[in-house]
């Protein structure tokens, strides 16, 4: 597992720096000022490999989920900065305001709830309700995505997403997304091999009445 872990920050570590040169010599600006295709594949490719790896390798699975599913949540925390940022550029009409207050105020809920949800809810009395949490990070990821994509489109006159695709804000598609997507895709995973409540249940009643 130790080879993983090492293998996993080398691969995190490049991708960061692939990240950022890329940001830095402009491949994700486009004519349109809008999240292009360039910023699609940067985001999709780390997914995609994940995913593959994932299912096609036992090992890796093995390692993936033998991380700390607490941990996982709580690094979802930071988003309240991202959000933050978001709402504030879109007062200013440095971003679109649908794409603004969703993809916004989305991570700040996510991101305040997170330090709460991996203390009481991580665990598998909660399992229900933490896998949902999950779900709801991942919506707000998916939904901010296709906003970016499709909010210049419906106000074609307004501002712009030109911002995202610029350091230092293009690294929020091109690396955290694709980042945080994997972590919440691990952190289910986990969940789901914790005894349901209702399965848990009939044991503890079965152990009393003994």
């Amino acid at each position: 597992m130790n080879r993983y872990a090492k293998l996993v920050a080398g691969l995190l570590s490049g991708w960061f720096v692939f990240a950022v040169a890329a940001s830095a010599l402009h491949l994700f600006q486009n004519s349109a000022q809008r999240v292009g295709l360039a910023v699609a594949i940067a985001a999709g490719v780390p997914i995609l490999a994940f995913a593959l790896w994932l299912a096609l390798d036992a090992n890796f699975r093995r390692f993936a989920v033998s991380l700390s599913p607490r941990t996982l949540t709580a690094l979802h925390a930071p988003r309240v900065v991202a959000g933050a940022v978001f709402v504030l550029l879109g007062a200013r009409a440095a971003l679109p305001e649908t794409f603004a207050h969703s993809a916004g105020y989305g991570d700040i809920a996510i991101g305040l709830t997170a330090p709460l949800v991996a203390l009481w809810l991580a665990t598998p009395r909660h399992r229900s309700s933490f896998i949902v949490w999950q779900l709801l990070g991942m919506a707000d990821l998916v939904s901010a995505v296709a906003l970016g994509v499709t909010a210049p489109l419906l106000a074609p006159n307004g501002p712009t997403m030109a911002a995202v695709t610029v350091l230092p804000l293009s690294l929020i598609p091109t690396y955290f997304v694709p980042l945080l997507m994997v972590m919440h895709v691990v952190a289910i995973a986990h969940a789901r091999a914790w005894p349901s409540a209702s399965a848990s249940a009939p044991r503890v009643s079965a152990v009393s009445h003994s």
